[in-house]
């Protein structure tokens, strides 16, 4: 895949203070001074929170309480993120902990909350979106010092349901455990999980399925769908409280100058061209890039409609809803760009009164963010390729090199992960992932010679590049036998196998070969589902 097409049509349109703010809805009839009675929910002190955005954000949440199930279960518990939060976790996995995961108590200090949030979906507008099957429990302080949110998925319904049952089925809420710690293993920034519990009783979809709470950790839920909730309704006071907010919690930085604001959607799209450019590197997909999964900390966000890909292919489109390839794995450093777009719309009014100056500074960010993504993915394939001497011709090299995989039913994965044995004088495993191995021969050629500028010596090259390149990777059938067998069967092993072999994504053991192979014949094509 090239670094970055070349396409720069989503830039701020000259009459952007007329469109800014041009969705006009009513807010939410609930309130946050108004919480859904909790009946006789006790507290229990579990966690020690501290919930700032409950405390500086009024009108920014509807406070609420999850729906109550009637026979949870611990299914998994992260004890090692537990340990890393400083949590205890024998205390949360006992009855009383697995209540509080459950939704069913209300732990100490917490105080439960849907946030409100809008978002492009798409491409077209939802002015109210918000936590419709979520609740932010509230926040703790680790060891260093560091704010996370600790949020409940789907426990039932809140005034942002939209007609929704609020609920989560095993299934998604197993994926996106599996899913999210896998991408931490790989060195991704991404929200965490904390747990999965079930709830005793069946969610309906097609068919009834077990219910479940996912326990999910972020650095915050903030979204440029949350400023754009504020910025539809012309609420530039409250979008202002955001930012500031923002800013003190994830850009500490940069509080106090004149310029805090620019420099805010700098720091935010940076973290974006950094984010998206590890997920093509890694071959990931996230299926539904709309602005309300796009945060402001720069962590990945909601895994439904994911995958990896197997075979490479910049078209790659595994959403079942994704009929137009809107989000297509070639496509994501772009859609990125139109997102932070929509964001530099909300922030117009607060980088400088003049509307035409704002406007031109942070069209200037958003048409920079291609160069900004490309030198982050650049320097992603550099070491991916094991080239630690920087050449201009790199990029060339690289782009050349996607270019021969396309259409050669070249396993992603596996091609840079044997990238190593090249730079050790072995040719033919790589060799042998293309239909046509001949279509290799130019460039392999090129990649030696490229090779004789390295100060490096091979073998140092090569081991740095399997640390780099994972050989396990969640592969789609896995990740779907897996997930069958742990719902159909209750049979839960194969997961903790699979979940155990993605913890390690760069040891490689002759005893895992059938957890490094592509897909079997005859599987695929491979489609997704949001879950809800």
């Amino acid at each position: 895949m090239q670094a970055y097409e070349k396409k720069q049509r989503h830039i701020l349109p000259s009459g952007i203070v007329q469109r800014l703010f041009a969705c006009r809805v009513a807010l939410h009839s609930g309130t946050a001074s108004q919480p859904r009675k909790r009946g006789s929910y006790k507290r229990v002190n579990m966690l020690q929170f501290d919930n700032s955005y409950f405390r500086d954000l009024d009108g920014f949440y509807v406070a609420w309480s999850a729906a109550r199930a009637p026979d949870p279960k611990l299914v998994v518990f992260n004890e090692s993120l537990a340990k890393e939060l400083g949590l205890n976790a024998l205390s949360l996995s006992s009855r009383e902990g697995v209540d509080i995961l459950a939704g069913n108590v209300v732990a100490s200090g917490a105080q439960p909350i849907a946030q409100a949030y809008a978002g492009h979906q798409f491409g077209s507008f939802s002015p109210q979106l918000g936590d419709g099957r979520a609740l932010l429990l509230g926040e703790v302080v680790d060891e260093a010092g560091l704010r996370f949110d600790i949020q409940l998925k789907g426990s039932g319904p809140t005034p942002f349901s939209r007609n929704g049952d609020g609920r989560a089925a095993l299934g998604p809420m197993l994926c996106e455990h599996l899913m999210c710690e896998a991408m931490h293993a790989l060195g991704i920034p991404t929200t965490r999980s904390l747990a999965v519990v079930t709830t005793g009783e069946d969610v309906y979809r097609e068919r009834a399925l077990p219910g479940a709470v996912l326990t999910r950790v972020a650095a915050s839920h903030i979204r440029v769908g949350t400023f754009q909730f504020f910025a539809a309704r012309r609420d530039i006071e409250k979008v202002k409280r955001l930012a500031d907010y923002s800013i003190a919690r994830h850009y500490p930085h940069l509080t106090g100058g004149d310029s805090a604001y620019l420099e805010f959607f700098k720091a935010v799209a940076d973290r974006q061209a950094q984010l998206i450019a590890r997920w093509v590197l890694a071959g990931f997909v996230h299926g539904v890039m709309n602005t309300d999964n796009m945060t402001i900390s720069g962590e990945t966000i909601d895994y439904g409609p994911c995958a990896f890909i197997d075979t490479y292919d910049a078209n790659a489109v595994f959403s079942s809803i994704d009929v137009g390839g809107r989000y297509a794995y070639g496509q994501q450093p772009l859609i990125a760009q139109w997102n932070l777009t929509r964001f530099a719309e909300c922030l117009v009014p607060l980088v400088s009164p003049d509307s035409k100056e704002a406007a031109s500074q942070l069209t200037n960010v958003i048409s920079g963010f291609p160069a900004l993504y490309q030198s982050y993915w650049l320097s992603g394939m550099r070491d991916k390729l094991g080239l630690f001497v920087h050449e201009e011709a790199d990029l060339d090299l690289a782009n050349a090199l996607h270019a021969i995989m396309d259409g050669q039913g070249v396993d992603y994965t596996m091609l840079f992960r044997r990238m190593s044995d090249v730079v050790r004088g072995e040719e033919s495993a790589v060799n042998s992932l293309f239909d046509s191995p001949e279509a290799l021969g130019d460039w392999i050629g090129r990649y030696k010679q490229r090779q004789t500028a390295e100060t490096v010596p091979a073998e140092a090259r090569a081991s740095a590049m399997d640390r780099v390149n994972p050989i396990y990777i969640p592969r789609n059938h896995l990740v779907e036998a897996a997930l069958t067998t742990a719902v159909e069967a209750g049979d839960l092993s194969p997961f903790h196998k699979l979940q155990g072999v993605l913890s390690r994504p760069y040891d490689a053991s002759g005893e895992l070969r059938e957890y490094a192979a592509g897909p079997p014949e005859g599987f695929g094509p491979y489609r997704t589902f949001c879950g809800t």
